[in-house]
């Protein structure tokens, strides 16, 4: 099956870069990776998608209900006091609140559904990603940012400073750039299509070496403790639960009759995390190095993140497809849902058990 070979191919490519980690030693060899991924490699690849977009104001319900599932379950990773619970630092738990809510249908998901559904389905869902991209590449920015203002609390007038070059930095990010070049152009009525030749082999080359950057730059990063992989896997599968409960609603409100839809209504919130918010945090980080020296996310912990998800959901997208039909029905959803977020609450409640079961001793 093509999608399995692709879907063993990009987790190869993981694992190279986990093999290879013993030669790139220094921070300087890993940071020259992560410029070219965020300066070159991310902009080409957010260009193009942007340009080839085909929107009509008929099918604007699509990405309006991606982007309300990251809306979701930003509120519900955020507003709850998870951090407290699995003894979370602070900027480790604000990389969970912005990469929880976000997709990566492209490396995770969009394969199976063009193996299992065909062009059309995955047409669909590449629209329903504009709704996600408005989330990771915008909103999650903002979010990054308003953390920024809040742990370097100023003087109004250093605020005023502050929010100016905060402007600065958000127009000179090579990927905000891209997004409003992209956007003028489709004012504008200019596609990818009217480029000129030489101008879209060079981005479609550039744009070529984002998926096995990305995947070799997280096998390097990977450093991985049980206490992090307890506490990743728990937010997964709590993020997976939450999109099986949405799912089943929406099937229960939409009037969605054919299998094909209703499996990509339930596959297309269970992708992987995006790499999108990765970079926000990096610039962000930076930026809070040069006026405070404090870390806003936690850099390597959202790399460890983006490694556990990207298997985690291609093995769950597959296990759908490959149950037939099993999956379009409600129940079955609503039953998984419960299941997924009690496991995601079991290192919570084993410490409880404990705590009783000593105390009777």
């Amino acid at each position: 099956m093509n999608s399995i070979s692709t879907t063993i191919s990009l987790l190869l490519l993981i694992l190279v870069g986990y093999v290879f980690r013993g030669k790139i030693k220094n921070k300087e060899q890993r940071d020259g990776i992560r410029a070219i991924i965020l300066g070159l490699a991310l902009p080409a690849t957010i260009f193009i998608a942007l340009l080839k977009i085909n929107f009509s104001v008929e099918l604007i319900l699509v990405p309006v209900l991606a982007l309300g599932f990251n809306v979701v379950v930003y509120l519900l990773v955020s507003k709850l006091p998870m951090n407290s619970f699995f003894n979370i630092p602070d900027n480790q738990y604000r990389a969970l609140i912005l990469l929880i809510p976000s997709l990566a249908p492209g490396l995770s998901c969009f394969p199976f559904i063009l193996e299992f559904s065909g062009e059309n389905m995955v047409a669909t869902a590449a629209l329903a990603d504009l709704g996600n991209k408005i989330f990771v590449l915008i909103i999650a920015y903002i979010i990054a940012m308003r953390w920024l203002m809040q742990v370097n609390q100023e003087e109004p007038k250093q605020k005023r400073v502050q929010l100016k070059n905060l402007l600065i930095s958000l127009v000179n990010e090579p990927v905000n750039m891209v997004i409003m070049v992209a956007i003028v152009m489709l004012c504008v009525g200019l596609g990818y299509e009217s480029l000129p030749l030489f101008v879209k082999l060079s981005v479609d080359k550039v744009s070529l070496m984002m998926t096995p950057l990305v995947l070799l730059f997280i096998g390097i990063s990977i450093q991985l403790t049980w206490h992090q992989v307890k506490t990743i896997f728990s937010f997964l599968f709590l993020r997976s639960g939450i999109a099986f409960l949405v799912s089943a609603v929406l099937l229960l409100i939409l009037p969605i009759n054919d299998v094909a839809t209703a499996l990509l209504v339930v596959v297309f919130p269970q992708s992987a995390v995006s790499f999108w918010p990765y970079a926000h945090m990096t610039s962000v980080n930076a930026l809070s190095s040069e006026k405070s020296g404090q870390k806003i996310f936690d850099l390597g912990f959202a790399m460890n993140v983006l490694a556990c998800s990207m298997p985690f959901s291609v093995v769950l997208i597959l296990a759908v497809y490959s149950s037939g039909d099993f999956f379009a029905g409600t129940a079955h959803l609503f039953s998984f849902a419960a299941a997924f977020i009690l496991i995601a609450v079991i290192p919570l409640i084993i410490p409880v058990f404990k705590v009783q079961y000593y105390a009777r001793d």
